[in-house]
């Protein structure tokens, strides 16, 4: 605790001496932010987002619309590229600065990759195998993954060497390199089976808790909402890859969607537990298919901020709650 409290007054003692220096701004009132550092002065507002946090924007402006802020400058010495494409969407002022030591650089946003809606024809060919042992095929990044009810639970790999591919087997890295070890190149169907039979118990909406069922909620919720579309007022959901990578399985990363609502292509951003940052995340999902989008996220995790945050854009997003 002591640390967390030191690193958050050295970053709100940079954060003003980066306002004097640019803004010629002497006393700014700082305030309490979580995620770094926020200051404010009449109704502009600056905040200086950590390091470790590359999913800012979000609670920034959950901040901004608390402390009153009516423009926002957002300062970051990584994800500024992302942060920016994203401040775009908001018609509040906002701008974002990289931040090189004591240098503020403004932020250029970068484009959005759209994400790879197919997987290469020597993936494909695992697909059948994947079906027969119980996984749900889903193609993520190009890379065509199985899963049981949102959790990988296995994934086609290519050879950095050889480039051939081949089905790897487990919860993670580590998982599937335990799994080789005991299998070899080739799982047979009736391998991958028991490993859908040991995880799929655990990711019924109405299981226990267990380690199991607290990754991946993002993608559970999607599972449950492809099986019952009335949730959200749909009559079809299909899972569609992430405008944006996930970086591993343990973190919290919304999951994406394709839906059919009022017979129109419809993009839903799904979400848990309380994510100030999914409206922003919204704003890439809609950039990538160019479809009408909505945010949906359990009802207990529905807060009123989010909407408030939703509000601020130029085409609003709204989020749904899922009982």
């Amino acid at each position: 605790m002591a640390d967390e409290e030191r690193r958050s007054r050295l970053q709100a003692l940079k954060l003003v001496a980066l306002i004097r220096d640019h803004w010629s701004i002497d006393d700014p009132q700082t305030s309490p932010f979580a995620l770094g550092a926020a200051a404010l002065d009449g109704g502009v507002g600056w905040v200086l987002l950590d390091e470790r946090q590359p999913r800012g924007l979000g609670p920034a402006l959950a901040w901004a619309i608390r402390a009153g802020a009516n423009q926002l400058h957002v300062l970051a010495d990584v994800g500024t590229g992302t942060i920016a494409r994203r401040a775009v969407a908001f018609r509040m002022p906002i701008e974002v600065w990289h931040v090189a030591d004591r240098v503020l650089l403004p932020a250029i946003a970068e484009p959005l990759l759209a994400p790879s809606l197919v997987a290469p024809a020597e993936h494909e060919v695992f697909r059948e195998l994947m079906t027969q042992g119980g996984a749900t095929p889903v193609i993520e990044e190009g890379i065509l993954i199985g899963e049981v009810r949102g959790l990988e639970v296995c994934r086609v790999v290519t050879d950095e060497f050889s480039g051939a591919a081949r089905l790897e087997v487990g919860i993670g890295r580590h998982d599937r390199e335990a799994f080789q070890m005991l299998h070899g190149d080739v799982p047979t169907v009736e391998a991958l089976t028991r490993v859908v039979a040991a995880v799929e118990p655990h990711r019924q909406p109405d299981a226990a808790p267990h380690p199991l069922n607290r990754l991946g909620r993002e993608r559970a919720l999607r599972a449950r909402l492809i099986d019952d579309p009335a949730l959200i007022s749909a009559t079809h959901v299909e899972a569609i890859p992430s405008p944006i990578a996930r970086t591993n399985i343990n973190d919290p990363h919304p999951a994406v969607a394709r839906a059919i609502i009022d017979g129109l292509p419809t993009t839903v951003v799904i979400s848990t537990g309380i994510d100030l940052d999914v409206v922003p995340f919204a704003t890439d999902a809609r950039l990538a298919t160019g479809d009408p989008t909505r945010v949906a996220v359990p009802i207990r995790d529905a807060v009123p901020v989010q909407t408030e945050i939703a509000a601020l854009l130029d085409d609003p997003i709204p989020i749904v709650p899922i009982g």
